[in-house]
């Protein structure tokens, strides 16, 4: 019998099941689904296998990296120097030591005036100046205008890296977890802000190097309906298994249902029920030959920051073109979505090859409104040997609170293992040499 069970098989749960196995801790991971991965998975399309939708990691993802390195699969990123290119503006940041090189990439960005570039530079200083930390959580647009920041920047500039990294419009986006961002990636090493491409489905890239490392200890297609405190610990529902210790490390979407026998827990299942939810909605294009992509990750604007990538990795010609958060993209039918960014990606990388086929795939609930001074639980619950893991969980300190990123999931799945293996007596764990 497990000592430990971990319910939902997303990049949390893998990182707390990985982070305990190779403590030699007995864990089973429970996943209703027939594959790992979440709402970061491969997917079959007429025989090509792509991602269920487009994610972007930054070399300041740490927890991530070394997720990736102990399952192998660190090799199948491309790193790349960070550049941003939309309509009407590129930022580059060159291959020199921080913070030379943000200085050197506002320096030399096209498309902002002198007076705008400095704007920007005196912007990123004043966060510095106060640790970014904020006196209280506002949102993103508010703390723009304070710093006085001109409309055409924060379009260009300040609003995609928003919705690219909080997929939530800088209108209501927090501004805590927007300086956070930036912290860790504009104001970090010049290695941090280098843009890290998946260069193979995201299954094979977590899920199904997991399921290959971690063998019998994972159960797919095995659903936890419930959980209920024992005699001995805690019965799952479902797999009708007791277990001394539970990682609740599904949607929060589902911890309602399956709290609803803890009354400990009501007060958290409340406040993640009041949670709204953002789609991310991905618009998948093969071509005969691959389009002329001058960088592999293109803004296309429009309003609504759609960047396209190029997918070449998982079959030649493969494009993939992402819209984050609400828009009036996701009421548009499907035809004339593909048409308008068909059109907006012709624009970008000139004459478009024949297109073969096409798909769009819309994760409705993908992640939650980062909004301003949400009330997320810590992965530390009120019942004893309860956690929870998700990248909807933070910690007290707001300057530690990530957004519905792959890296806020491997973290809070990291960070649950190790509040575990510190509870256990006798334990030899020591978190600063994990």
């Amino acid at each position: 019998m497990s000592s430990i069970a971990i319910i939902g098989g997303g990049w949390a749960g893998i990182a707390c099941a990985v982070e305990l196995a190779d403590a030699g801790r007995a864990v089973t991971l429970y996943e209703s689904a027939k594959q790992l991965g979440g709402r970061a998975r491969g997917v079959d399309w007429n025989g090509i296998r792509i991602d269920n939708g487009q994610h972007l990691m930054i070399g300041a993802y740490g927890a991530t990296l070394r997720l990736l390195r102990r399952l192998g699969t660190a090799h199948l990123l491309e790193r790349r120097p960070l550049q941003l290119r939309v309509p009407g503006f590129r930022l580059a940041l060159p291959r020199l030591p921080a913070p030379l090189h943000l200085a050197s990439g506002l320096l030399l960005a096209r498309g902002l005036s002198l007076a705008e570039k400095w704007t920007a530079a005196r912007f990123m200083q004043a966060l510095k100046a106060i640790h970014y930390r904020l006196p209280e959580d506002l949102p993103a647009s508010s703390l723009l205008r304070r710093h006085r920041q001109p409309p055409a920047l924060i379009a260009k500039l300040w609003a995609p890296i928003c919705i690219a990294a909080l997929n939530t419009p800088v209108e209501t986006a927090s501004a805590q977890v927007f300086c956070n961002v930036l912290r860790d990636s504009l104001a970090g090493s010049r290695a941090d802000s280098d843009l890290l491409m998946n260069r193979a489905d995201l299954g094979s890239l977590v899920g199904d190097a997991a399921l290959a490392q971690l063998g019998p200890r994972i159960k797919l297609g095995e659903k936890v309906t419930g959980i209920a405190r024992s005699a001995s610990g805690f019965h799952l529902a479902g797999p009708e298994q007791v277990v001394k210790q539970v990682v609740l490390a599904v949607h929060p979407g589902r911890l309602p249902t399956l709290l609803a026998d803890l009354p400990e827990m009501a007060d958290i299942g409340k406040a993640v029920a009041g949670f709204t939810w953002q789609p991310i909605l991905t618009l998948w294009l093969r071509f005969a030959t691959p389009p002329a992509f001058p960088f592999p990750m293109l803004g296309l604007g429009d309003g609504h920051a759609p960047w396209a990538f190029e997918r070449n990795d998982l079959a030649p010609g493969l494009v993939a073109i992402v819209m984050s958060a609400d828009g009036p993209h996701i009421r548009l039918p499907a035809e004339r979505l593909r048409d308008d960014y068909l059109d907006l990606l012709a624009r970008a990388v000139g004459v478009l090859p024949a297109l073969l086929d096409w798909k769009i795939i819309t994760e409705k609930r993908a992640t939650w409104s980062c909004t301003p001074s949400l009330p997320r639980p810590d992965n530390r619950t009120p019942v004893p040997g309860l956690y929870l893991a998700g990248d909807y969980t933070a910690t007290m300190d707001t300057t530690d609170a990530y957004p519905a990123t792959l890296e806020g999931a491997v973290r809070s799945g990291v960070k649950c293992a190790h509040l575990i293996l510190a509870a256990t007596p006798n334990s030899t764990f020591n978190p600063q040499h994990a």
